[in-house]
């Protein structure tokens, strides 16, 4: 027969509604209780019966999880700290990919709304009007959008691109590119005031080039033209676009730091494979994916009338082999 609640709980020397807690809020449970209930449960092979805990509870265990591009190398390591962390209280993680579309984005949204408690949403597409409607449906967390009244966890790539402008600065180059990112891309807005605002400050002269496309073609496409700007430093929208433009620009025979410098955005693992190593703002995914989930398991837990919440996480500049001094005279022209 199969084993029973009442069989772990009468093992483990606790009432019924003890080890319930244990598998549905176990942040509610002494750790010693906990522990002892879960080994007394893994020993006699008792598994809880997840759709019948949804129907008594109204609460399925499991959580969504919306990205953009999970091609992108931004995104694992948000996505696997998440999931730690809602395993940690006993939430499992469905991931959807919706491959920078925004009506693939509020279909899963809409489809996923019926099956979980609670959805992360990772760089949304959407906008806040259509976002605000959803949010009837489900409860929400905003992973790098800011959006009045929904949960945030906001990663401050302003302060990461102010301080790419001041790092080209100090090495001497008055002409940098922007490689903005997707419309709609909060971190492509961010990017765009903060570099706006310290061109000013150090009397440089700015080329914005938008939209791209957040990937290596993206970058490709755009060394055409950072090359005719004269730009000799270039400041892109994610590593991908950064390692696109550095092999564009190597394509028409100009040298990455000698001719031009380029800074990425992310830290991802492929900016440091690439040669030259890539300059770049580091982007602290696993952290905004850790603290997402806390911040929709309390959205979950409170119901109705919570004020929203907003959490801010540092960057910082990591300087490696993609930039150098300014060449002297002119920029780069085609």
């Amino acid at each position: 027969m199969a084993v029973t609640i009442r069989d772990v709980a009468q093992a483990s020397g606790v009432h019924v509604s003890t080890v319930s807690r244990t598998f549905s809020a176990p942040h509610m449970v002494s750790g010693e209780t906990r522990n002892r209930v879960l080994a007394v449960a893994e020993e006699l092979g008792y598994r809880p019966n997840r759709a019948a805990r949804a129907l008594t509870t109204g609460r399925t265990h499991n959580l969504g999880l919306i990205v953009a591009d999970i091609a992108n190398p931004f995104f694992p390591p948000l996505i696997k700290a998440a999931q730690a962390q809602a395993r940690e209280r006993d939430y499992h993680v469905f991931v959807a990919d919706t491959d920078e579309n925004s009506l693939r984005e509020q279909e899963l949204i809409e489809t996923l709304s019926k099956q979980v408690d609670g959805v992360l949403l990772c760089s949304p597409r959407l906008s806040n009007r259509v976002i605000e409607r959803l949010r009837a449906q489900v409860p929400f967390v905003v992973v790098n959008r800011w959006i009045k009244g929904l949960p945030t966890v906001l990663m401050d790539v302003g302060q990461g691109a102010a301080a790419a402008v001041e790092h080209l600065a100090a090495l001497g180059h008055r002409r940098i590119a922007l490689l903005s990112g997707p419309s709609g891309s909060w971190t492509s807005q961010e990017m765009h005031t903060a570099v706006t605002a310290a061109v000013a400050e150090f009397d440089i002269e700015l080329t914005v080039l938008r939209p791209n496309e957040p990937t290596e073609r993206g970058g490709l496409a755009a060394a055409a033209a950072v090359a005719a700007s004269g730009a000799t430093g270039a400041l892109c929208y994610n590593d991908l676009v950064a390692i696109g433009l550095i092999e564009g620009l190597r394509e028409r025979g100009l040298g990455v730091p000698d001719d031009v410098s380029v800074i990425g955005v992310d830290d991802s693992l492929p900016s440091r494979l690439n040669r030259p190593k890539l300059t770049t703002i580091t982007m602290p995914t696993a952290a905004a994916g850790r603290m997402a989930v806390d911040l929709l398991l309390a959205a979950v837990n409170a119901g109705e009338g919570e004020a929203a919440t907003l959490a801010r996480l540092q960057t910082n500049l990591v300087v490696r082999e993609s930039t150098g001094a300014a060449p002297a005279g002119p920029g780069p022209r085609e």
